[in-house]
């Protein structure tokens, strides 16, 4: 029984935690309770594991790219739009946190607000990436010219997917808020989100720093 509650936890999506919960019975609505925290832990332990695993691979790389090995390795241009891109990250993160915040005050307002500016970040940060992305080619630095441009498309890439993926949940939880639904039945969507968008800027913030400083 021990084995079979927990393959139903982690078969709960964390962020849709609410529907569980407005379309089962008491029992469904509990087991919502106790899956989101569960499917969300589970998510990070293997999203930092690829992360991890990423990593290792970029420094390994580099290290075959060293002139005793044959050089192929040639550092990617870090366009100045990264910067302001990172920058809307943090402010994403730190409007969720605020959502986050009156979700709890029970302020309904506020929190469609914070969640609608948000999103908006969400979205200005993946055109942001876009147009980085368009700058370098028109740059000549193509995925496949050097072992450096791939990792740095691939890691943007990987990144900006796990957002969309974000930005479903975020979509599914506003919606419901501006339809009218009860405040305390998206709470625990908005904290998972909020708690989801700091993982997504520690990640960006290691990522960018290790292509900074190699």
């Amino acid at each position: 029984m021990g084995i079979r509650n927990l393959v139903r936890e982690l078969m709960v999506k964390p962020w849709l935690v609410n529907d569980y919960a407005s379309e089962g019975g008491t029992d469904e609505a509990e087991l919502a309770e106790s899956a989101a925290p569960t499917g969300l832990r589970v998510y990070f332990v293997v999203a930092s594991v690829m992360f991890s695993l990423i990593v290792v691979m970029y420094l390994m790389r580099m290290g075959w790219g060293h002139p005793e090995f044959g050089f192929d390795w040639e550092p990617t241009a870090k366009p100045w739009l990264l910067w302001v891109n990172t920058a809307i990250l943090v402010l994403t993160s730190v409007m969720f946190q605020k959502a986050r915040g009156a979700a709890k005050r029970g302020d309904s307002k506020r929190l469609q607000i914070d969640l609608l500016v948000a999103g908006l970040f969400s979205f200005a940060f993946l055109a942001g990436q876009l147009l980085v992305w368009r700058e370098l080619i028109a740059g000549g630095y193509y995925l496949n010219n050097n072992p450096a441009n791939s990792f740095f498309y691939m890691i943007t890439a990987i990144h900006g997917l796990h957002m969309l993926g974000g930005l479903v949940a975020w979509t599914r939880t506003t919606s419901k808020l501006w339809s009218g639904v009860e405040m305390r039945k998206v709470g625990l969507s908005v904290d998972l989100c909020a708690i989801y968008w700091h993982f997504l800027l520690i990640v960006w913030l290691v990522m960018f720093y290790l292509m900074l400083v190699t």
